[in-house]
């Protein structure tokens, strides 16, 4: 297991050239249960395997004051959700079918395989399926990483690097350098797991996801 130490953390360039080299180091970095921040298609996330207990405590850790809060996890593509939800709600295939990939949050049944430190108890996940194909080279090598923002909890999401390097540099084992985040507004959330609830209006909207719903015959509550 990776142990934190007080030294500031590598920071790697992610980007085309370096991008297999990189999902690599940082699925040996997963495997002995480091912790990594890297750029999605919204803000600087910490990555951890979801699957692996100590590295999410650890994240909660690193984030503080998160004990009442779950953390979303983010996948390569929809094979890797298989082993993270208990079953797949219709309301989810539609919204799975048009907007992922994508910044959509989806709230399942959570597998009863996955840690509850991951839940916080609720008994569901949150998981998003990403639209950065060097984000997806990743995923595809570490497998399912959480999701949190990159930044205390207290503290605003973290847009680049430099951000998450002088925020968390001496906490997490590797940074990766995606240059600055995209997005101004964090994904869309969206609870499926009884009545369709919108959790977070983001770039999704909520008129967007009823109109879809709808047409389907799903309520939005």
């Amino acid at each position: 297991m990776t142990v934190p130490t007080t030294e500031m953390a590598p920071v790697r360039i992610f980007r085309e050239d370096t991008g297999v080299a990189i999902a690599r180091e940082a699925a040996r970095l997963v495997r002995d249960g480091g912790v990594l921040a890297m750029p999605t298609d919204s803000f600087y996330a910490l990555g951890a395997c979801a699957f692996d207990e100590a590295a999410v405590r650890r994240v909660c850790a690193i984030k503080g004051q998160r004990a009442q809060k779950p953390i979303l996890v983010l996948i390569a593509d929809r094979s890797q959700l298989e082993r993270l939800v208990a079953s797949v709600p219709p309301a989810a295939t539609v919204l799975m079918e048009r907007f992922w990939p994508g910044p959509l949050t989806i709230v399942f049944p959570a597998s009863p395989r996955i840690p509850a430190v991951l839940t916080a108890g609720t008994g569901t996940i949150g998981v998003r399926l990403p639209e950065q194909p060097l984000l997806a080279q990743l995923l595809h090598a570490t497998g399912p990483l959480t999701g949190t923002s990159a930044n205390r909890s207290c503290e605003p999401p973290a847009q680049t690097a430099l951000d998450v390097e002088r925020s968390l540099g001496s906490d997490v084992d590797l940074i990766l350098d995606g240059g600055p985040a995209s997005a101004t507004v964090p994904s869309t959330v969206v609870d499926v797991t009884e009545t369709v609830r919108v959790l977070r209006e983001g770039p999704v909207t909520r008129e967007a996801l009823k109109a879809l719903l709808d047409r389907e015959g799903i309520a939005v509550a």
